[in-house]
């Protein structure tokens, strides 16, 4: 049997009632909007006025806590409740709470004047480092202050410091160590000074300092004296490009109106009656290009990305005590690679991430930005596959030596080839200069 209900007087075919009600709604809505609108335009200049008055009240709003506006809250109700029903023992409880207010008034109150000095001994340390800071007090008021407590970002976590009450003139210090486990880039500060009541219902905060960065560098090896040919050629890398002016001879030619006399080869004239002019090939400093991926799909863990991030440190650096030009791309960017200082800042700030562009993408963007790069390497985890790298080699000049370091912790030393290509595997940081030397084999 099937159940035919009454269709609602004045609904079209296939609308449902609550589709019939949201249409009786929206004028409804529609036409208290064009009332409102009228009443919070002229409501707007009180908004305006009492704007001074909200913003004077700030300070005091926020040092209540959620805590401080709930017994607010309930002085308020138990006030009016016991005086409205003569009830004494809501009363008794609004005069309890209004004193425990009152009271926490009291602690927070009164000018305070510090002079806090934040100072970190070392700014860059590398992973594993002691990193030490000293906060210092100072009661700058001609009066004694109260003790307080002084509060430190670090990180993702606070340190806390009490401070006793201080004379006139007198000072507090501090010794902070800062954990240096992880590279990372740890903000230290501001420093803040905090007073509150026993029952936590107030809470005054004043700020003292400003913010500081502490980078924590990776660590890196120093290549120097292990072999690292692929770095070295004194005259800079010989190309097929013909150029008038080098030090690479190539051949000699017909003097052409123009030519630099200084490369006339007199001799040559001498004896065929023309004037001939040497040419040579064009040379190029060396160039080194490290592209680093940064995706997290590269990486089996953290452990690896670590060791990657420290194999491209080691390799930029040797590049900048060598006076060589560097370049160190990672899938979001270029890092800056004309100091050492700054590379590794750069470094410390570097994390994986979920993009989408791949090696090929950074190769890609490589073989296009860095024309007079020499040598490139791939610093990869142990998730790119020989296919991956032998496509992004394939985005890259032909006359570009390549090379890959894939970074595996745990994994022994080992060299293969993928076409042109040769790829070192290292397992930890300290094989990297015996595997530089393998490039020679």
């Amino acid at each position: 049997m099937t159940e035919h209900r009454p269709r609602p007087r004045g609904a079209a075919a296939g609308t449902t009632p609550t589709t019939a009600l949201a249409g009786l709604l929206r004028p409804l809505a529609s036409g208290g909007a064009r009332v409102l609108a009228p009443v919070a335009r002229a409501l707007g200049p009180v908004g305006r006025a009492l704007e001074p008055a909200r913003r004077a009240a700030g300070p005091v709003t926020s040092a209540v806590s959620p805590f401080g506006w709930a017994a607010l809250v309930a002085a308020v109700g138990a006030w009016w409740a016991g005086l409205a029903l003569s009830w004494l023992e809501l009363v008794v409880v609004a005069i309890l709470l209004t004193v425990a207010l009152l009271a926490a008034v009291a602690f927070v109150l009164g000018r305070i004047r510090y002079a806090v000095v934040l100072d970190l001994a070392q700014r860059r340390v590398t992973v594993g480092d002691r990193a030490v800071g000293r906060l210092d007090v100072r009661n700058d008021s001609g009066r004694a202050l109260l003790p307080s407590v002084m509060e430190l970002p670090v990180g993702q976590g606070m340190a806390s410091f009490p401070v006793p009450r201080l004379r006139p003139g007198a000072n507090h210090e501090e010794i902070f160590t800062v954990p240096t486990h992880r590279r990372s880039v740890i903000s230290v500060g501001p420093v803040r000074s905090v007073r509150a009541d026993p029952l936590g219902l107030l809470r005054r905060e004043v700020v003292w300092t400003e913010p500081e960065e502490l980078f924590v560098h990776p660590r890196v090896k120093n290549l120097a004296g292990s072999s690292t040919g692929f770095l070295k050629d004194l005259e800079g890398r010989v190309t097929t490009d013909i150029s008038n002016s080098d030090v690479s001879f190539h051949a000699l030619r017909d003097y052409v109106p123009g030519d630099d006399r200084r490369h006339i080869h007199w001799k040559t004239t001498a004896r065929t009656g023309q004037l001939m002019v040497r040419q040579f090939e064009e040379t190029r400093r060396s160039h080194l290009a490290v592209l680093l991926s940064t995706r997290a799909e590269d990486y089996a863990h953290d452990d690896e990305f670590e060791l990657a991030v420290s194999v491209c440190g080691s390799l930029g650096l040797q590049a900048i005590k060598e006076d060589r030009g560097v370049t160190v791309l990672v899938n979001d960017g270029t890092l800056r690679g004309d100091h050492r200082t700054r590379l590794l800042d750069d470094l410390s700030r570097v994390g994986t991430s979920t993009r989408r562009s791949t090696l090929v993408d950074v190769a890609r963007v490589a073989g296009t930005t860095i024309a007079d790069a020499s040598v490139v390497a791939f610093v990869v985890g142990s998730r790119v596959t020989p296919t991956e790298l032998r496509a992004a080699s394939a985005r890259l000049p032909q006359d570009v030596r390549v090379m890959a370091i894939q970074c595996a912790p745990g994994a022994s030393l080992s060299r293969h080839a993928i076409a042109e290509l040769v790829v070192l595997t290292i397992g930890e940081l300290g094989e990297l200069p015996a595997a530089l030397r393998r490039l020679q084999d």
